[in-house]
């Protein structure tokens, strides 16, 4: 009985794709429908997943990042000159022959227009201490030098010298009220340090009348275990007040509120796209078996069953759904992949330069969505199919 059954789903499903090219014109619709869903599910969260790629690169374990107590990012903080030197003298830093590894910072932001638009946008200038490179095992100098301590000198992260103009090696630019010369452009392991400008903190500190203020401090660990010492010893510190993160876990807070805002928009719009798909798909299985309504109808009639017709429907509509979801795969990640560009970090208020990365992840999840879709749209047809009284199909012209 079952290997019957098995045959007739053969023999209908086979006849049903054999006659597809009689209805390419509908199929087509469907599938091409199906295909730009995909496109645009993929384009807008590989938008995500880039930006939260440039911030899980940035995180090392055994870096911490120091903050004003209750401050959530470098911008709200503030540390004094003081309390960075009780910070670099605690026993949880990791010392070297040139002393504690540790970059008091300021973190400020400059407009400076976009390559692509010409319009002004919020680029961070981030003001260093010299430790700032041994802090970032993946730092390097690309081009040009690094900057001197004491001049009105920058080095220009490789992300943000792509997106924005006046950042050429060699050129000067316009940062606050100051005209600084950019001596170099430096890499660092694809993280958000890319996205930003570099020079002196003090430098920085004059130029933006911030005093002998920092808002941050970044300090290598004896070990990625000191981490919870060093809390500690912030806390027992009266003169201090701070608190510690891991720079792990500082920049995945930071993404949270930006993908979780990309991926809602993504969902909503492949859904409100998804529905037209599905009426696409409806429209041209509702074509299909309305078309083959006499055929449907003698096949039951010499004796095949609903279950064949039924599932002949629906191979049909899967793969419809199935080859939409490859065409729409292959179309996304050639147009996207890669692909630089940069956006607005709202806890920050500044630019991120990052690549649309179409991951594995993403496109089984797109693929899933697209066999979903043709799934949807070949459902109602087929319980039509199925229904289809046999004495009426065989009247049907």
């Amino acid at each position: 009985m079952a290997g019957n059954t098995l045959s007739q789903i053969a023999a209908v499903t086979g006849l049903n794709l054999r006659n597809i090219p009689q209805r390419l014109a509908t199929t087509l619709v469907a599938l091409l429908g199906i295909a730009g869903v995909i496109v645009v599910l993929i384009g807008v969260l590989s938008i995500a997943e880039g930006f939260r790629s440039v911030l899980q690169h940035s995180g090392a374990p055994d870096i911490a990042i120091v903050l004003r107590d209750g401050s959530n990012d470098e911008m709200s903080s503030n540390l004094s000159l003081e309390q960075a030197r009780l910070i670099a003298d605690l026993p949880e830093v990791a010392r070297d022959a040139q002393g504690p590894i540790v970059s008091a910072e300021l973190y400020v932001v400059a407009d400076i227009p976009r390559r692509s638009t010409g319009t002004a946008a919020n680029v961070p200038l981030r003001g260093v201490s010299p430790s700032a490179a041994r802090l970032r095992e993946g730092f390097r100098i690309v081009a040009g030098r690094n900057f001197n301590p004491g001049t009105f000198e920058v080095i220009v992260g490789r992300g943000a010298a792509s997106q924005f103009t006046g950042l050429e090696v060699g050129g000067t630019v316009k940062l606050g009220s100051t005209r600084w010369l950019v001596t170099g452009m430096f890499e660092d392991a694809g993280s958000i340090a890319q996205s930003e400008v570099w020079t002196d903190a003090k430098m920085v500190q004059g130029a933006f009348q911030r005093g002998a203020s920092y808002q941050s401090m970044r300090v290598k660990l004896t070990s990625s275990k000191a981490l919870g010492s060093l809390k500690d010893g912030l806390s027992a510190d009266n003169r201090l007040g701070q608190k510690a993160l891991s720079e792990r876990e500082y920049f995945q807070e930071l993404s949270k509120t930006m993908t979780t805002l990309i991926n809602t928009v993504g969902t909503v719009i492949a859904v409100l796209m998804g529905l037209g798909a599905i009426f696409a798909a409806l429209n041209t299985m509702y074509s299909a078996v309305s078309a083959r309504s006499r055929e449907i109808a003698t096949l039951r009639a010499l004796g095949f069953g609903t279950q064949p017709v039924i599932i002949s429907v629906l191979v049909e509509s899967l793969l419809i759904g199935l080859l939409g979801g490859l065409l729409g795969m292959a179309v996304a990640y050639f147009a996207f992949d890669g692909i630089q560009t940069s956006t607005m970090n709202f806890d920050t208020f500044s630019q991120v330069t990052f690549a649309f990365t179409v991951t594995p992840t993403l496109l089984l999840l797109a693929l899933v969505y697209a066999l979903a879709l043709g799934l949807v749209g070949g459902s109602l047809p087929c319980f039509r199919a199925a229904r289809l009284p046999i004495t009426s199909g065989l009247r049907e012209l």
